[in-house]
């Protein structure tokens, strides 16, 4: 008996209006994985805020098409001919099987449409603004109940990037049947930048050195980390930190690191690539004060470094608090913060959240994101899931 196991190769329409951070890669990451598993797949991104490295390599993955819409970060009158050109690109087009739009602008752009013919929209938020602990009352009931009316109303699919997202997208209301978890995944970090690095900032081999990478935003919270090191420093004359990132409190975050006299001691740099400087880090904190699932987590995590993280979205995925790292209070007192880094320096504590940390660093890969992303796909458009195709054919193959 002869049985067809094809794939069915989809037409995707990917939009992102941020390039930077995790949004960025995740994007990235996706599309290359699509168009390598034949699906045909058209990108439109914002030159707004795009980063030049991010254009530079979505322009050379060979896509279909690449499409620049400008679409601004705040909502205004500038979003009508953003809408009406994302419209314009569907149109034209002529027929997608589905659109995914990444982070809040794309996903409301993506998900508003007029009566009609109806093309499915997958919504991925990377992080709901209303998961910010500093939104006030009036921010919190704005902006969810336009997730609430998105999610409800226009949303096909709503894929979450940790369980503690899809359990907040739960407390604003969005329908348990439309959503879907899927963690980001990560390539390992490249190894073998270690001495290199630290050298370039007179850091030897035998010091202790913290790493921060993310942007500096009130999001990320460098300033929390900056304070907390400022409180060890003196009792660890061997530590240092290097925080690799820019952002709009970069002259504040320099001025700050002035201001506590730790010239020397930290050191903040935005020329050397994130994953890139993992390998150089003993531990990697991050401060922040919200996250759906950060891809410097994930980074960290896939390159075996001991974590210390605040209590937002995604820490309970790659930490497991006093096995691979130290789980801390979510607050801008900077004493939990640095009595975890303190606990750090103790040799056989970090030796054996290292080993630790080495033994889980395969858990979440790009491969997998892309296998759960294209099953979500292929449900949404009752398709027979390509992972139980795959198995069908192995299962043929094996039989020849």
């Amino acid at each position: 008996m002869n049985v067809n196991v094809s794939i069915k190769r989809l037409s995707l329409l990917q939009v992102l209006e941020p390039s930077g951070g995790g949004s960025g890669r995740h994007f990235l990451d996706l599309c290359r994985a699509m168009q390598r598993r034949g699906h045909s797949v058209t990108a439109i991104y914002s030159p707004v805020r795009a980063e030049d490295a991010f254009v530079e390599e979505l322009e050379g993955m060979g896509l279909d098409g690449v499409l620049p819409v400008m679409m601004h970060r705040s909502p205004g009158i500038a979003d009508i001919p953003a809408w009406w050109n994302i419209r314009q690109i569907v149109s034209k087009h002529g027929h997608f099987d589905l659109i995914h739009g990444h982070s809040s602008k794309a996903g409301a752009l993506t998900r508003l449409r007029l009566p009609g013919v109806h093309t499915p929209v997958i919504y991925t938020p990377h992080a709901f603004r209303t998961m910010d602990p500093t939104l006030g009352s009036k921010g919190r009931m704005i902006y969810g109940g336009i997730e609430r009316f998105l999610g409800n109303a226009l949303s096909d699919r709503v894929i979450c990037v940790s369980r503690d997202e899809y359990e907040h997208a739960l407390s604003i209301g969005l329908p348990r049947d439309r959503l879907r978890v899927v963690a980001n995944g990560v390539a390992s970090p490249p190894p073998g930048q270690r001495a290199a690095i630290r050298s370039r900032y007179g850091i030897g081999d035998d010091a202790l050195l913290f790493g921060f990478v993310g942007r500096l935003t009130q999001q990320k919270a460098p300033e929390r980390l900056v304070n907390a090191f400022a409180r060890i420093a003196a009792k660890l004359p061997n530590a240092h930190l290097l925080m690799i990132g820019t952002g709009e409190l970069e002259a504040e975050i320099d001025a700050r690191i002035k201001a506590l006299g730790l010239q020397g001691r930290a050191h903040l740099n935005s020329s050397i690539p994130g994953a890139v400087a993992i390998d150089a880090f003993d531990a990697v904190v991050m401060p922040s004060r919200y996250e759906a699932m950060s891809y410097v987590m994930l980074e960290a995590a896939a390159g075996g470094k001991p974590l210390v993280l605040t209590k937002v979205g995604g820490a309970s995925m790659v930490l497991e608090d006093g096995r691979n790292g130290l789980l801390v209070a979510n607050s801008d007192d900077p004493e939990p913060l640095a009595d975890a880094m303190m606990r750090l320096a103790d040799p056989d504590i970090l030796r054996r959240f290292t080993a630790e940390a080495r033994r889980r660093k395969d858990r979440n890969t790009i491969t997998g994101m892309a296998d759960e992303t294209e099953e979500i796909y292929f449900e949404l458009l009752g398709y027979r899931s390509p992972a139980l195709l795959r198995m069908a054919e192995t299962a043929l193959q094996l039989q020849a």
